[in-house]
């Protein structure tokens, strides 16, 4: 993308925005946002690191009105395991992010504005128009993601009204940049929340354009405001791949809840890491081990199809029982029978049940 093309987009995004909700006006003539972790605190017509949050006339503007990408996906691509297996997501994305991994998988539509290289367009849509196509396609969840959910909240809440009264299930698949105040503005509206918890290791963290800490906070308020939670590591060569790494973020997961699954997924090269070598199996193996030696219920191998032993499926914590059998994003095999194991009863935690039913 050349840089007329750059301010063609941008100019066109800033169209196609309102006056947000998630900040505050400051005595000095900024505005402070509180979308995400940064707190951005922006001049005048000034952007934040985002990109796409900005004030004009002491107002922040934000995202509105379009969509980047509008997709069907199987709900185990996002990946939720404990929620509504087998089942369809309507997944709509907007454009930017607060940080700017490396190894994003998703950098044409979250490093737009921020990368010439990034070419991305827009489709001007409704939620209404959203919502039917979730209904049309036979969708039973709508999820917000493709770029960083947190940052256009605002949008996502105003699809997630509209499905909520149409009996949807809502998610978020987000890097967990939050803060308190965006977690409460969430609460009536967001079911189930994906995070991202990229390592355990706050100057790395500090590389991608976040702080540890912030993400740490985000997961525990998820939790106790009672959001169904699955969290995801992308296991990433000499990055975050050390055992003691692999260690430190087990235990805070366990420390949360031992019943928060755990997803560790292997990398495979892309945007600026496309010549990193993928993580061996044997690595994604040894980090469910990991997980499972800490004292975690419930961890899968992500991104190795049925190469990783049975780590893609969900056994019973009490007996053992298979429960859920998949390979890569397809149920094999359900025999959870009301949330529960179908030859020892216990209860499996979970998001199971069909709003629309």
């Amino acid at each position: 993308m050349s840089e007329s093309d750059q301010i063609e987009l941008k100019e066109i995004l800033s169209k196609h925005t309102k006056v947000g909700e998630l900040f505050r006006e400051t005595d000095d003539g900024r505005v402070e946002c509180y979308a995400c972790g940064h707190r951005c605190k922006i001049g005048e017509g000034k952007d934040g690191i985002c990109k796409i949050r900005f004030n004009r006339g002491e107002k922040l503007y934000v995202p509105w009105g379009y969509v980047s990408s509008l997709a069907l996906d199987p709900i185990e691509k996002k990946p939720f395991f404990h929620a509504m297996p087998g089942s369809t997501a309507m997944s709509f994305g907007m454009l930017g992010c607060d940080f700017h991994c490396s190894f994003c998988q998703n950098w044409i539509t979250s490093q737009t504005l921020r990368d010439p290289h990034s070419i991305s367009s827009i489709e001007i849509i409704s939620p209404e128009e959203i919502i039917a196509l979730a209904k049309k396609h036979g969708a039973q969840v709508v999820t917000s993601t493709y770029n960083e959910p947190l940052i256009t909240s605002e949008w996502a809440v105003e699809v997630f009204k509209l499905a909520k009264r149409n009996k949807f299930i809502t998610s978020y698949v987000s890097n967990g940049n939050g803060t308190p105040e965006v977690i409460e503005y969430l609460s009536p509206w967001l079911d189930l929340f994906k995070i991202d918890l990229k390592g355990f290791n706050d100057k790395k963290y500090r590389e991608l354009g976040g702080v540890l800490h912030n993400v740490l906070e985000t997961i525990k308020l998820a939790y106790k405001k009672k959001f169904w939670i699955e969290i995801v590591t992308l296991i990433v060569p000499d990055f975050n791949d050390t055992e003691e790494e692999l260690k430190d973020i087990a235990e805070f997961i366990k420390s949360v809840s031992p019943e928060i699954p755990w997803h560790v997924t292997a990398f495979h090269g892309d945007y600026k890491m496309d010549n990193v070598r993928y993580t061996p199996v044997e690595k994604i193996v040894r980090a469910v081990e990991i997980g499972y030696a800490a004292g975690l219920h419930y961890v899968y191998a992500g991104n190795i199809p049925g190469g990783a032993r049975n780590y893609e499926n969900t056994n019973c914590y009490r007996c053992g029982e298979c429960l859920i059998e998949r390979q890569g994003f397809r149920v094999i095999k359900n025999r959870l029978k009301e949330g529960g194991c179908a030859k020892c009863g216990s209860l499996i935690p979970g998001f199971w049940k069909n709003l629309q039913s």
